[in-house]
């Protein structure tokens, strides 16, 4: 027996596996792979599909798992952490898109619905494109990245009361008032349900799922809780999407929420391609060909909209102009779920005929064009930063009105205030190095600054920056950014501008490394690399490799790995390379602390060499560094001696220096 659903599956998968597979090939998005293979299967395109309806229930299936897998991964602590790019950026951004959309539909002729609707449509941007470009290039914790990720949480939000708006904007203005009563009775219902399938119902029902040890249980316990809450608002005249998102929220909050991801992926993954076959199944070719220049131009013109209106909405939050233009040129594109609105909006009369394939064509061109886009965003704000008139831009707001940067010498700059620069200006502290801290997260500069930090606010990678940070009189600038293409600027520049200070940056992957060499980096620390070297360590010790030869395999392994990126005139000699021949000697660093027995004392009284078999190889020294220390150089609280001997003799030195003087001459 024939099955048509059958058929028209198989011709899409073959297709779309064909298409995908020379796409990918050519280092081409998947996504373009998608769209194509909808407009050639469907019925605007070789007609090779005829059950196009049933394939559109396919697409909505994708849309309902792809807001149910967005629902589960939202997680309120991170929107508390990204509160401010949330709601300012994300609220201000949809409103000047949609205020901008309006005026010009206006302008065109079109009705108030119809020009708050288009508004709407275009003021979304594509979370699944965006994001993943975002992951693939390691941007997502970069000043852009997390501000472009609350603008689009934002959007996956304020998806809700658009829906819930189409209906009153493709309706008489006589029923408003009844319906929007009608809308907040239904919206109070939802949060009253939501929350009482969060507290209650769903944590018992998945307790007892996972008690049973079943994984076919608990996934079709999972879809189950998904279908079940979208058919419930869709029965009460809300949208399939929205309760599928709702459903998504409510499992987020149990324990469970990491394996019901990983169980629905795959499911998403292949309902979301056929979403996006759909959509090519939609366009009608003759139409795009006949209307092809004007297309291009709306295409071109949201494109340009967006991206100014986007980094308008992310320079309110006080971001550098280069931050800004990569926000923009992130979400320049037309969204997936502008799609599900455009079609909600077509049963109300609000986007029919023409300027239904118009606004199909526009918004399949714009999400093409985005994976080309992106790569090149970089360039294209440096190309824009060129521009006369915007130097005073450039810089962000370093220093801050009312504050004056300390008159620093021979000091350190740290760019970058994460886990890795936090730690960094602890440790220079501690080890009473001067230096500087250069942010571009505004909230952090503020709250930092409370605490007594000198961290100041700027981008790095603009050379009036580094200049009032002291460029040229600093002796060390440390680089520990996610943005790679901000770190190869920033490392440009500042060889530029002081030849002669050593640059240490780093890096998430092997890759960067040459090009950061070729650009004059001194030290380059690939992050993936030390994470391996790190792992592989902690598994010797577990084996009880003894720790000289753990050590001797670990310099023997970064050497080899980083030779391949460096010339070998710049590589030094380094005590590294004497402990390979060494093995028994170490070499530490001792705080000298107030009212101990070497407090006053010279190395000479000191002894060390007869009397622990050690040598003092250096001594700093209210942040002078005295190396080759004769027997006359007398200690004082707070100096740092560096020594180098057998660890045992070490650790005896250490007992004596953290006694007092009536202990050690007892």
């Amino acid at each position: 027996m024939e099955i048509p659903l059958l058929t028209d599956i198989d011709i899409i998968l073959g297709l779309s596996i064909g298409i995908l597979f020379v796409f990918l090939r050519l280092k081409m998005p998947a996504l373009i792979g998608f769209f194509l293979t909808g407009i050639l299967a469907g019925p605007h395109g070789l007609g090779l599909v005829q059950a196009v309806h049933e394939v559109e229930i396919m697409a909505e299936i994708g849309v309902v798992l792809l807001l149910f897998t967005i629902g589960i991964e939202f997680s309120i602590n991170q929107l508390l952490q990204i509160r401010k790019s949330v709601l300012l950026g994300g609220s201000l951004q949809v409103l000047l898109t949609t205020g901008a959309t309006f005026l010009a539909a206006r302008w065109f002729g079109l009705g108030v619905g119809q020009s708050v609707f288009l508004g709407f449509l275009f003021s979304l941007s594509s979370t699944a494109i965006v994001l993943k470009l975002l992951q693939e290039r390691a941007d997502v914790d970069s000043p852009h990245g997390r501000t472009t990720l609350g603008i689009l949480i934002f959007q996956d939000i304020v998806i809700v009361p658009m829906m819930l708006l189409t209906p009153l904007l493709g309706g008489e203005g006589g029923n408003l008032a009844p319906a929007v009563l009608l809308m907040l009775l239904k919206g109070a219902g939802v949060i009253v349900f939501v929350y009482l399938a969060t507290k209650w119902v769903v944590p018992f029902l998945l307790f007892h799922i996972v008690g049973t040890k079943s994984r076919e249980l608990f996934l079709f316990g999972v879809l189950g809780i998904c279908l079940g809450v979208a058919w419930l608002t869709s029965s009460v005249g809300l949208s399939l999407s929205l309760g599928a998102f709702l459903a998504g929220l409510i499992i987020s909050e149990s324990e469970y929420n990491h394996q019901a991801l990983g169980n629905v992926l795959p499911f998403k993954d292949i309902f979301s391609g056929f979403f996006f076959v759909s959509i090519g199944m939609l366009l009608d070719v003759r139409f795009l060909i006949e209307h092809l220049l004007w297309v291009l131009l709306l295409a071109a013109a949201v494109m340009v909209a967006k991206t100014l209106l986007a980094a308008l909405a992310a320079g309110s939050l006080r971001y550098p102009l280069r931050t800004t233009l990569l926000v923009g040129l992130g979400l320049c594109q037309v969204g997936e779920f502008s799609f599900v609105l455009a079609e909600m909006g077509g049963r109300f009369g609000l986007l029919t005929g023409d300027h239904y394939q118009m606004f199909l064509a526009v918004a399949i061109l714009t999400m093409g064009a985005t994976p080309f886009l992106v790569p090149l965003a970089p360039r294209l704000a440096d190309g824009f930063l060129k521009i006369p008139g915007l130097a005073r831009f450039q810089a962000g707001i370093l220093p801050d009105k009312g504050i004056q940067l300390p008159p620093l010498n021979d000091h350190l700059i740290i760019v970058g205030f994460g886990v890795n620069g936090r730690n960094l200006a602890r440790a220079a502290s501690g080890g009473q190095i001067p230096y500087l801290i250069l942010e571009m997260n505004p909230e952090t500069v503020r709250e930092e600054r409370d605490k007594g930090e000198p961290i100041f606010f700027g981008d790095a990678t603009q050379e009036p920056v580094l200049e009032t940070a002291g460029l040229e009189r600093a002796r060390i600038l440390v680089v520990v950014i996610n943005d790679a293409a901000a770190v190869r600027r920033i490392t440009e520049t500042a060889r530029r501008l002081n030849p002669k200070i050593y640059l240490i940056i780093r890096t998430r992957f092997l890759q960067e490394v040459e090009a950061l060499y070729a650009l004059g980096a001194d030290e380059v620390i690939p992050e993936e690399f030390e994470t391996a070297v790190e792992i592989f360590t902690r598994v010797l010790q577990k084996y009880l490799f003894p720790k000289d030869h753990i050590e001797k395999f670990t310099a023997e392994v970064r050497s080899e790995g980083y030779q391949m990126f460096r010339k070998p005139e710049v590589i030094p000699a380094s005590f590294c390379d004497l402990s390979l021949h060494i093995p028994d000697m170490e070499v530490t660093t001792f705080l000298i602390k107030p009212g101990t027995w070497a407090d006053g004392k010279t190395l000479g009284e000191m002894a060390l060499r007869k009397n622990f078999g050690v040598t003092a190889m250096a001594v700093r020294h209210q942040g002078q560094t005295r190396p080759n220390p004769d027997g006359d150089t007398r200690l004082a609280a707070q100096d740092l001696v560096v020594v180098m001997g057998h660890p045992d003799r070490l650790i005896d030195l250490e007992d004596l220096l953290e006694r007092g003087p009536k202990a050690a001459a007892a």
